[in-house]
């Protein structure tokens, strides 16, 4: 069995990104608190978002209990991520597994050490806010599976030529 040598990679380059980024945003950057925002563009700020639950601000983990779930339970879809990562023959595919896998330990490495995820990336136009704030990991995960979404509707496998049997 090859290992998925791209996945990996990306697993690992995805993860270190992520937290670096959000080491940045509330280190050097000082944006750690509630309230704290850094205008960047007139579409972009960077504002720090304590985020307790999981996308869409479901499921949310406000005692150590649901907190501890909320990381079991990531932590099993993280698995499961892995082995299809470690089974997956495509290249694309591995890399996009990489991008879910990456991100979502990075969120649930953010969520043991803080009881929270660190959401920083603020887009907006105005005051209307089409997008939750997010950070890296978030973005990674939503890439990572519209690649496989769109890999699985879009392309199909080339059908393998019928060989005849001679003792038919």
């Amino acid at each position: 069995m090859m290992l998925p040598v791209r996945g990996i990679v990306a697993a690992i380059a995805l993860f270190a990104a992520d937290q670096l980024s959000k080491w940045a945003i509330t280190g050097p950057l000082g944006i750690d608190h509630l309230g704290a925002a850094r205008e960047i563009t007139g579409f972009f700020a960077l504002r720090f978002v304590p985020n307790v639950g999981v996308s869409l601000g479901l499921l949310s983990a406000d005692s150590d209990a649901s907190r501890w779930a909320l990381v079991a339970m990531t932590a099993v879809i993280a698995a499961g991520v892995a082995v299809w990562m470690m089974r997956e023959r495509n290249p694309a595919d591995q890399v996009a597994l990489g991008l879910v896998l990456g991100g979502a330990l990075g969120n649930i490495l953010d969520r043991i050490r803080f009881g929270f995820v660190v959401d920083f990336a603020d887009l907006h136009i105005g005051d209307w806010r089409p997008f939750l704030v997010f950070n890296v990991a978030d973005a990674a995960i939503t890439v990572g599976v519209l690649v496989l979404l769109v890999r699985a509707l879009l392309t199909r496998d080339k059908p393998q030529p019928i060989v005849e049997s001679p003792h038919a």
